[in-house]
């Protein structure tokens, strides 16, 4: 009799036991039934998004009940084939786009609403080393620029002629070569100088491969270099889920300003895996000494018209666009406050 009352209590704790995980499972699934999906494509993976990837990493996005699936589509143009075509809610891309999509006369035209990096991501970098460097040192020279119609080639064309420099007249500009190869190209012998994003720009100088000598960043000032958008029919349906997505991109860069370059890097690395980590943190101490990260997510007027008289200075704006047809600043603003 003993020995089945013993069998009995036994069943009856693994009973317990399994309705116990089982309730717990259940709060785990409706915990995810809650959370609501929200697909960004990013136009690259880059340690200049710090911030976007904070707020994956710390909990923010989740913090405000949105369970966001990040997709890395490489290039402007197919992270906007997302966006347009329905693959993705958000696009985090260069504002420059929205300018593009509009002037094609979109229907449904892409709305910036959040703010992530607010100067150039690139640098000057020279094959050798150069001691008091000054820009007209580049006369003469071949120089290895981005991409034609991109704002690191804007921008990079920009700077020059603030300087007084004629891209097409005054240097052997080379912009034939894709993005991915850029690198490589110089690494082999093309070139004298070189735009080059991070991590490559400290990864070359801490291999000798070359030397940063210049900010594109602190040379063109600030620029809604990358945005968080949407179609403006997306926000108009989900109001309270962008502003929820904006309140993390916020909550990020707060805390992305308020915290060392260490502690971010070691928050960041697990989307950098095959970066170090102390390379991660180089880049990320030169973009926060620059700036180059904004500390809240409103993309304003005087940014807007810089970015304007970068693209006409480069040829390359195709229609000028008051900065309240495509900037939804509202939801950054009461977020921020």
């Amino acid at each position: 009799m003993k020995k089945w009352l013993k069998l009995s209590f036994s069943f009856l704790l693994i009973a317990i036991l399994m309705f116990s995980l089982a309730a717990c499972n259940n709060d785990s699934n409706t915990d995810t039934k809650k959370l609501e999906k929200v697909r960004i494509a990013e136009v690259t993976r880059s340690i200049f998004y710090a911030p976007e990837y904070v707020a994956l990493a710390k909990g923010f996005f989740k913090a405000e009940g949105l369970d966001v699936e990040l997709t890395t589509t490489f290039g402007g143009d197919k992270t906007m084939t997302a966006l347009l075509s329905g693959g993705a809610d958000v696009a985090l891309v260069g504002s420059e786009t929205s300018i593009y999509v509009y002037a094609q006369g979109a229907n449904d035209p892409v709305i910036n609403f959040a703010q992530l990096t607010q100067t150039d991501g690139t640098f000057l970098v020279s094959k050798e080393k150069v001691e008091n460097f000054s820009w007209d040192q580049l006369k003469g020279k071949t120089f290895l620029g981005q991409r034609k119609g991109g704002m690191p080639q804007m921008v990079g064309e920009f700077v020059l002629k603030q300087h007084g420099i004629n891209p097409q007249e005054d240097l052997n500009l080379i912009q034939n070569i894709d993005f991915a190869n850029i690198a490589s190209a110089f690494a082999s012998g093309t070139g004298e100088f070189v735009q080059l994003f991070e991590p490559t720009a400290s990864i070359f100088e801490k291999e000798g491969k070359g030397h940063i000598v210049a900010s594109f960043g602190t040379e063109s000032g600030h620029v809604p270099y990358t945005t968080f958008m949407s179609k403006a029919s997306y926000l108009k349906e989900n109001k309270a889920t962008v502003e929820k997505f904006t309140r993390a991109v916020y909550n990020a860069q707060q805390w992305t300003e308020n915290n060392s370059a260490e502690k971010i890097a070691k928050a960041i690395q697990p989307y950098f895996e095959d970066t170090d980590l102390e390379i991660i943190e180089i880049v990320i101490d030169r973009y926060k000494n620059q700036g180059s990260f904004a500390t809240n997510p409103i993309l304003d007027q005087e940014e807007w018209n810089n970015l304007h008289n970068i693209m006409r200075e480069a040829g390359e704006l195709p229609k000028e666009v008051e900065h309240t047809m495509l900037v939804n600043t509202e939801i950054a603003e009461r977020v921020s406050k």
